[in-house]
């Protein structure tokens, strides 16, 4: 009875974890859907960001097993900044207007660095995690699964309304990232 109450507990503390960890991705998610995205590239972000949500903490369960607490404020810090910069980015060339090329999510590169600035906080976790006996395919599939159904909830509602703001739509996501990013530093 007491180790049900235990796993119990444990897994309820997972499931927050992975939405906290979600909540990122969901807004990057938005703020990309403001700018107007397809659905074919709504799938195909959530599927890598889901997989970034799956391989961070994974490689922070196993650093954090060896190495320690020290680089989980570090790699929290390096998530807020990434968010800044593509948030500030986004609010630049929304202002500038066609002038400047704006970051690319449908490129391999954008993909990439999309989805590494969202994910990275799980790795920070990860570590955390990994110096616990949290059931590590349990912890790394619901944080996978939950930040990818969440950049995808946001992607769509973002999406949606993006007809409604116009060029401002940009410009609102950028400011979006950039807020969640400074709250990553900070």
């Amino acid at each position: 009875m007491v180790e049900a109450q235990l796993q119990a507990g444990q897994l309820l503390t997972l499931l927050i974890i992975a939405l906290a960890l979600g909540l990122d991705a969901f807004s990057l998610g938005l703020g990309i859907g403001l700018k107007g995205i397809r659905l074919r590239d709504i799938v195909k972000l959530g599927v890598v960001i889901a997989l970034f949500h799956v391989i961070m903490p994974l490689a922070g369960i196993y650093t954090g097993q060896y190495v320690g607490v020290l680089l989980g404020s570090v790699a929290t810090t390096a998530a807020g900044i990434l968010l800044v910069l593509l948030g500030g980015h986004m609010i630049y060339s929304s202002l500038r207007g066609d002038a400047v090329q704006s970051f690319d999510h449908k490129s391999l590169w954008g993909l990439l660095v999309l989805s590494l600035s969202v994910s990275i906080d799980s790795f920070s976790v990860g570590i955390t995690l990994g110096m616990f006996a949290a059931n590590m395919w349990t912890t790394v599939l619901m944080i996978g699964v939950l930040g990818g159904l969440m950049s995808v909830c946001g992607l769509l509602l973002g999406r949606k309304v993006s007809g409604n703001l116009g060029e401002y739509g940009e410009a609102i996501g950028g400011g979006i990232l950039f807020v969640f990013g400074i709250l990553f530093i900070f």
